[in-house]
Formats: C-alpha cells, sequence, structure tokens
C-alpha cells in the first residue's frame, strides 16, 4: 500500500489548506457568531472549484477523485464546520443525486450550475416524523387525469382509507401525480442549506402503499416553484453558518421532468448517495479533530505552570499522544472508504467505519481540547469549545451512530 499523496492530491491539499488560513480562518468566529450563511466565500471556493471537486469537467467540475475531495473538504472543515456542512452537503448529496441519477438533460441544466458554484445545493429526506427511519415518510401519489375507471376507484378507495388518520399534509411530503405534473404536499425538516438553496433533490412517496418502493425523488427550483415555503431556521448548537431550514410545500406543482430517475427509485437512490456522503462527512470530523488538536497543542507549549509549559507534564502529553492518534486512524479509514469508491468495489461498510470512528474521535478529541486550554477553553476567547461544539454533529446527521453501528453489524453478518 502507497499512502504518499499523488502530486495532484498535495498541491489540491495545499492550494486549500492556503486558501482556508488566508481568508477562512480569520472569519470563522465571526461566522460562528453571526450564523450568516457565508456567500462571499462560497463564492470565491466556487472560483477556485471547490463547489465541484469530484464531478467531471463536462458538468462544470474539477474532475478531482475521492481522496482529493476528502481532503479538501477536510481542510475546509478545519477552519469551519458550518463551511464544511454547506459544501458537504451541496456536493456530496445534492450534486450527487444529479450526477449519479439524473438523465443527461438535468445534468446539463441542473448539476453544471451546481458543479461551476453559480448554485447552492440541497437534499430534502429528513421530515418530523421520519429520521433515521426514512420509510416512515408519510405520502400519497395518485393520478387524478386520465384515469381508468378501475384506477379512479381503487384511488377513491385508498383516500376513504386515510380519511379516518391524518391528512398526507399532516403527516409529511405528498407527491399526486396530475396529469404531466407532480403536486406535493408536505414539510421536511433539518435540511442543510434549505433555505439559500438554488436546487434540491427532494424525496416523497409517489405510491403510499409500496413502501421503500414507494419513494420517489424530484428537482426542486425554490425560485420558480410556487407553494415552496421556507418556514424558518434552527438555531443550533454548532455549525453555524449552514442554514438548516424547515421546508413546506402547498400544492406544489413540479413538471413530469423533474422527476430523477423512475418512480419509487428514490429509497435506494438516498441510501446509495449517503452511503457516499458519509466519506465527507468523516473528512469534516478529521478537520475539526485537526483543529482542535493543533490548539491545544499550540496552548499547551505557550501557557507555562509551575515553571514550565504544560506540555511538559506527563499527563498532557498523554492527551496529545492520543489525540493525533485517533486522528490518523481516522484518516486512514477515511481514505480506505474512498479508495475502494474509487475502484467501484463495496464500500457501505467501510464508509459506515469511516464516519462512525471519526464522528467519535472528533468530539472526544475537541472535548480532550478544551480540558488542555483549561477554564479558558470553556470560553469564547478560544476557539476550544467551538469545535466541540461543531464536532458533535457529526455522530447525528447522515446517519446517527447507532445506525451506523448496525450498518455495519448488518455487512458484517452478510460476508
Amino acid at each position: 500500500m502507497d499512502f504518499t499523496l499523488s502530486a495532484e492530491q498535495a498541491q489540491i491539499r495545499d492550494m486549500v489548506a492556503e486558501f482556508v488560513d488566508e481568508e477562512v480562518v480569520p472569519v470563522a468566529s465571526e461566522i460562528d457568531h453571526d450564523d450568516e450563511f457565508p456567500r462571499d466565500l462560497v463564492s470565491e471556493m466556487a472560483e477556485l472549484g471547490l463547489m465541484g471537486m469530484p464531478f467531471p469537467e463536462k458538468y462544470g467540475g474539477a474532475g478531482l477523485d475521492y481522496h482529493s475531495y476528502a481532503i479538501g473538504l477536510e481542510e475546509i472543515s478545519r477552519a469551519s464546520g458550518g463551511l464544511g456542512t454547506v459544501v458537504a452537503a451541496h456536493i456530496s448529496l445534492a450534486g450527487n443525486m444529479l450526477y449519479e441519477f439524473g438523465d443527461e438533460d438535468q445534468k446539463q441544466e441542473y448539476l453544471v450550475p451546481l458543479a461551476e458554484g453559480r448554485d447552492i445545493g440541497a437534499f430534502a429526506l429528513s421530515e418530523a416524523g421520519a429520521g433515521s427511519d426514512v420509510p416512515a415518510m408519510a405520502t400519497t401519489a395518485q393520478k387524478s387525469e386520465a384515469q381508468s375507471a378501475s384506477e379512479r376507484s381503487s384511488a377513491e378507495q385508498r383516500s376513504a382509507d386515510h380519511s379516518s388518520g391524518q391528512s398526507p399534509r399532516e403527516d409529511g411530503t405528498a407527491a399526486e401525480k396530475d396529469g404531466d405534473e407532480y403536486v406535493v404536499n408536505g414539510g421536511k425538516l433539518w435540511i442543510s442549506n434549505g433555505s439559500v438553496a438554488d436546487t434540491i433533490t427532494l424525496f416523497a412517496k409517489t405510491d403510499p402503499e409500496a413502501g421503500n418502493e414507494g419513494i420517489s425523488s424530484f428537482i426542486v427550483r425554490p425560485e420558480e416553484d410556487d407553494g415552496f415555503i421556507v418556514e424558518g431556521t434552527e438555531e443550533k448548537l454548532g455549525d453555524k453558518g449552514c442554514p438548516t431550514a424547515e421546508l413546506r410545500f402547498d400544492d406544489m406543482r413540479l413538471p413530469e421532468d423533474r422527476l430523477i430517475g423512475e418512480e419509487g427509485e428514490g429509497f435506494v437512490q438516498a441510501l446509495k448517495t449517503l452511503n457516499g456522503g458519509r466519506i465527507t462527512i468523516a473528512a469534516r470530523g478529521v478537520g475539526i479533530a485537526r483543529a482542535a488538536f493543533e490548539e491545544a497543542r499550540e496552548y499547551a507549549n505557550e501557557r507555562e505552570q509551575f515553571g514550565q509549559p504544560i506540555g511538559e507534564f506527563q499527563s498532557i502529553k498523554h492527551k496529545l499522544a492520543d489525540m493525533d492518534t485517533k486522528i490518523q486512524a481516522a484518516k486512514m479509514l477515511m481514505h480506505k472508504a474512498a479508495d475502494k469508491k474509487i475502484r467501484g468495489e463495496n464500500y457501505i461498510k467501510d464508509a459506515a467505519q469511516a464516519k462512525l470512528y471519526a464522528s467519535e474521535i472528533s468530539r472526544e478529541v475537541a472535548n480532550e481540547g478544551i480540558q488542555i486550554h483549561g477554564g479558558y477553553g470553556y470560553t469564547k476567547d478560544f476557539p476550544a469549545e467551538r469545535f466541540y461544539r461543531d464536532a458533535k454533529l457529526n455522530e447525528i446527521y447522515e446517519g446517527t451512530s447507532e445506525v451506523l453501528r448496525n450498518t455495519i453489524g448488518d455487512q458484517l453478518l452478510e460476508t
């Protein structure tokens, strides 16, 4: 095994690191304090090709391999966890949905602006009652025009069956076929970039009786689609700068050509997309952990107590040693998963392990960073507390640690 970065990978790392140190680190605390979408920084990253890192050049991307993409996201997250989420949701989720499952017309019309950074993307899957349990998404899909008599009778029966429960709009996101359009009603929750996105990949049930096979995916254009409503954004512990929105759809009509793939393919599309996205959440975890470690190491060298730098005390040395060891292990898992993805091998377990471990060690390393800083680490005078707040999210989104352990266990039992 060769762990040496190629010349191109090293160049990408150095370019992103330089941009991050010059443009992002100086304003990271401001982003955290103001919690506003850093549009100017995103525009600068677009000019550098960072908003389309893994996509082919013919679709407006930079054509980088997944190792380079993970390295780039690691560097961005090292400065700002929120900015890391902005990029990951934009590329790994919204962009990858279109790249992997969109047709050529959809790629040209919607993926190219995303990859070039002219548009911002979001991925709308979760609902209030459907987080980790995606199939709990409650939706309806009926052809209300050009129905046969039997189809109409069946639809009316299903409507009667639902009359004693919640309406589709109360339950979740409903996609109802109306001629050559889909009529969407319902809502989504915890959508990263949701309030600023130009293109959103949306999941809704088109056949509520088909379980997993009844979920379909669509392209939503908030500025064009009447009935798209941003209900508000969440006040979060960390991940500031990336707006996490609640969305509502009120008789939102989508043309038939906004369907991604075929009806009923949305659930599988979502799982495959999230699987790849876990590699980049691992990268976010590694980046935050690196930042926490580097700040703690610098502080340990400068802070003196009892006549010497605190880094000379064995207890602090051991903390730093453990922190760095965990980071190096997480990086290896991240690149192993990226390597398998590049080779076209099954990387479900590897991505889950990378995301799980990097998420948990990012919190652990950030926690030790606060401990090394002592009282200063508990104040906003130092970034140590920000790293801890940003790290916690890694254990929750794109697969909680509990769900990932199930995924890993399932993969182990299948082999």
